[in-house]
């Protein structure tokens, strides 16, 4: 997901809540669905009140949170609850291009301002033009398209890669990411002046394990609407569904979502059981413990067996992998530089699993 396309939750069926033979679990709780987000924790009620107050507005606003825990769809409510929510929401990843193709991205591009630009481009800045215009991961930003985008934000005007005319574009800024932004600027990573335009106002995402009364109705939703069309309204044994609400879910909604599909396609009936679970989730103080250290294996070569795995297991596919991983695009590729892989990966072997 990106991190918005593992974790998009489309609305909750009338039939989960009505069924009781699907699972007691989520026939007994009075689950609230705000547009594309399901919820019953008081954590999230107040995130979402936190919303109603902040969608009104024209602040711009900065979403923290970890690593799968839906920060896209709070940027999604800000907009459907705002006075734009008939205008365009456009998402960008700034963790996933180039910083060539960044620019582009963003602010477009003229006819012949490079090579290969054949045509005039119109970037998502412009097409945005008065809806929310979300930046993903703006911590991966690179200086040099953070000091444009800071005078994009002060103007309300932005310049076409090539182009000498300045374009006025209205936009909502809600930007997300996972770093501390504060110790960026420290580090003279993040610009100082660009931090403090664009967190007016902060929202936290809460992480899974910090929001545990939504696991179940999250579990029961995503056996009910995962890929697996055929396994499609299995429901899962209370002792499993104990298990799964009380292991930790360190890649959120996201790994949360992978589980659930996994169990989908592979648990065998129509109830899935303890024994259904994957060892880590049934078991993850031995999966901790399992793992001594060995002074003759360097760290190095550790992070790359690992990294390697995460490609195999998604079958090359990159988005995948790093989601799983629970790092950013730009970091894997990175990283495949690095060990001298990436051609290998270039193209993956098999289609991305929605």
């Amino acid at each position: 997901m990106s991190e918005s396309n593992a974790t998009s939750l489309p609305h909750l069926p009338s039939s989960l809540l009505q069924s009781q033979t699907q699972s007691s679990w989520v026939a007994q709780q009075k689950v609230t669905e705000t547009k594309q987000i399901i919820y019953k924790s008081d954590v999230m009620m107040q995130l979402m009140k936190m919303i109603e107050r902040v969608a009104p507005s024209q602040a711009s606003v900065l979403v923290m949170g970890e690593s799968g825990t839906g920060k896209e769809l709070i940027a999604r409510a800000i907009h459907d609850k705002s006075n734009r929510r008939n205008k365009p929401f456009v998402a960008i990843n700034c963790g996933a291009l180039r910083e060539t193709l960044l620019e582009s991205e963003l602010f477009g591009h003229e006819k012949g301002s490079f090579t290969g630009a054949y045509n005039r481009k119109i970037g998502l800045a412009e097409a945005a033009n008065g809806g929310t215009l979300f930046l993903d991961e703006i911590g991966e930003l690179p200086l040099a398209i953070q000091a444009k985008l800071l005078r994009f934000i002060q103007e309300g005007e932005i310049y076409r890669v090539g182009g000498k005319d300045p374009i006025k574009v209205d936009i909502r800024l809600v930007c997300a990411t996972n770093r501390e932004l504060d110790q960026e600027v420290m580090r003279g990573n993040f610009r100082e002046d660009l931090f403090y335009r664009i967190n007016t106002i902060v929202v936290s995402a809460p992480p899974l394990r910090r929001r545990k009364e939504d696991i179940p109705v999250l579990v029961n939703y995503f056996l009910s609407s995962g890929n697996s069309f055929m396994n499609r309204g299995k429901s899962i044994d209370e002792e499993a569904m104990k298990i799964m609400v009380k292991y930790e879910w360190p890649g959120n909604i996201r790994e949360l979502q992978n589980a659930c599909e996994r169990l989908q396609i592979l648990s065998e009936g129509h109830m899935i059981m303890v024994n259904d679970l994957p060892e880590g989730i049934r078991n993850p103080e031995v999966m901790e413990d399992s793992m001594e250290f060995d002074p003759s294996v360097p760290l190095y070569d550790l992070e790359k067996k690992y990294i390697l795995k995460a490609l195999a297991h998604y079958g090359g596919n990159k988005t995948q992998a790093a989601q799983g991983l629970g790092i950013t695009i730009k970091t894997l590729y990175n990283k495949l530089h690095e060990y001298g892989e990436f051609e290998k990966y270039a193209v993956h072997s098999k289609p991305m699993k929605d």
